[in-house]
């Protein structure tokens, strides 16, 4: 079972972080995952899949209205740089949601988001780069196409990322 945040906040605040060096990236074919311990994955009460047409899947986009402000992910970004004893440069990883808002992620809770590294052979300053991204839009799509439901799609990319499209029959 997930666990459910809190769901989109008028105001978000800085959210604890799990203490330095307490969690540990892991690699699945070469692809950085994170510490199932430390970031379970956490999902919006505010998303289900009774409403994905006027949440996830509305025209006009759903996560720029719920995403909060990068002077509160830009401090929880660093702290948990330090739980996962990250590094590199900050600019080159992404503070991302485990199940991302797009599939009803929870948009703040510290269980749904850590600092993913950038993909092995990244080239140095070229930004943020990960193959989690297109599968997380796939997933998107095959929900909004009800082609998964929303909790598979979520339960999916919670288990491993990297196998959640072919888990799920759609790559």
């Amino acid at each position: 079972m997930i666990a459910v945040g809190a769901g989109p906040q008028a105001k978000y605040t800085v959210q604890q972080q799990p203490p330095a060096g307490s969690c540990h990236y892991r690699y699945e074919k070469g692809e950085p995952v994170e510490d199932p311990t430390c970031t379970p994955g956490a999902v919006s009460p505010a998303v289900t899949q009774a409403n994905l047409k006027s949440t996830i899947c509305r025209k006009g986009g759903y996560t720029a209205g719920i995403r909060p402000s990068t002077t509160v992910t830009g401090k929880e970004k660093a702290i948990n740089a330090a739980s996962y004893g990250y590094k590199g440069r900050m600019d080159e990883a992404e503070y991302d949601h485990l199940i991302s808002l797009q599939l009803g992620g929870d948009p703040n809770d510290p269980r749904n988001l850590w600092v993913e590294p950038p993909d092995p052979g990244h080239k140095a300053g070229a930004g943020v780069n990960n193959l989690k991204d297109p599968v997380e839009t796939k997933l998107h799509t095959a929900v909004c196409a009800r082609k998964v439901t929303l909790v598979a799609a979520q339960k999916a990319i919670v288990t491993d990322w990297t196998t959640a499209l072919r888990t799920l029959g759609l790559g």
